[in-house]
C-alpha cells in the first residue's frame, strides 16, 4: 500500500472508531467508495485483506488501523 493510502485507511479507522466505539468492525470496502474508480488499489488492498492476512470480511477497526500502522 501506498504512504497516502496507509494515511486514508488509518484515518477512515479513526473516523469509524471515534463515531462507533473500540468495537467496531469494518471491510476494505470502507476505504473506497462506491465507484470502482481506482482498481488496481482495490485489488492490492483485497489482496492484503485476504490473501496475505487471510482476515474475515469484517473485522474490528482497531485490528485494522494497529496493523497498517505496524506496515503489515
Amino acid at each position: 500500500m501506498t504512504p497516502e493510502f496507509r494515511q486514508k485507511a488509518i484515518a477512515v479507522c479513526d473516523d469509524k472508531i471515534a463515531k462507533k466505539g473500540p468495537g467496531v468492525g469494518l471491510s476494505f470496502y470502507a476505504f473506497f467508495k462506491n465507484r470502482n474508480d481506482e482498481p488496481l488499489l482495490l485489488m492490492q488492498v483485497a489482496r492484503w485483506w485476504i490473501e496475505t492476512h487471510q482476515l474475515d470480511h469484517f473485522e474490528k477497526a482497531v485490528r485494522i488501523r494497529n496493523m497498517i500502522r505496524s506496515g503489515e
